[in-house]
């Protein structure tokens, strides 16, 4: 392929830039290759966290010689996947950069081990499943609180709004209706209210002294 030097060379540094500080910001997952298309049998010019046992030098990919060979081949290939020489499972995705001309002259791939990712899945998933028994129930929410909250969500849908988009006084009208529905006897029900309207118990207390409560 016959390719303006100078500029050939330029991509090949400012993509090798980019393939240093995508390696060290995404260390130790994800493999970061920069290829010279322009090198089928030796195309691998840099590569970070080195996940695939690959050398520079190297051949390029099967992916690399389609895009070559077709200009109308997609510049970004992402998330397909992929599996690294040893089973690992991997997500990558390559992109191909044109010279002003319009022809592939290099790439840049990413490949991510999802093995860790995988594995920390499954820590996760054992660690949040509860072990439920029978008979055994219990919520940390203080009782009549969520209670206290359907009432103030209620109230706030009837006026086509959200409960921490209340002017002050629909807030105030609020309390009103919460005390006549006996809501305010819930134990620490203005700290509830506060909490639940995005306002400070100051503020509840403010409001709630200005109509008499």
């Amino acid at each position: 392929m016959e390719t303006n030097a100078p500029e050939h060379q330029y991509i090949l540094e400012q993509l090798q830039q980019i393939a240093r500080g995508l390696g060290e910001t995404f260390a130790p997952f994800c493999e970061i290759v920069v290829h010279d298309l322009t090198k089928q049998d030796h195309a691998i010019l840099a590569i970070h966290n080195n996940l695939s046992g690959r050398e520079i030098g190297g051949a390029m990919t099967e992916l690399g010689k389609k895009r070559l060979f077709d200009p109308d081949f997609p510049e970004v290939v992402a998330n397909y996947p992929n599996r690294f020489p040893d089973g690992r499972q991997a997500k990558s995705t390559s992109i191909g950069i044109r010279d002003t001309q319009g022809n592939y002259v290099a790439a840049l791939c990413l490949n991510v081990d999802l093995t860790a990712f995988q594995n920390l899945q499954n820590v996760l998933t054992r660690f949040s499943t509860a072990s439920v028994k029978p008979g055994i129930e219990e919520s940390l929410v203080p009782v009549g609180s969520q209670s206290l909250r359907d009432c103030i969500d209620e109230f706030a849908a009837r006026r086509s709004t959200a409960p921490r988009a209340l002017k002050t006084d629909e807030r105030r009208a609020l309390l009103r209706e919460l005390k006549e529905g006996g809501q305010l006897e819930v134990r620490r029900a203005m700290d509830t209210v506060a909490q639940h309207l995005g306002v400070s118990r100051t503020t509840v207390y403010v409001d709630a002294r200005k109509i008499g409560i």
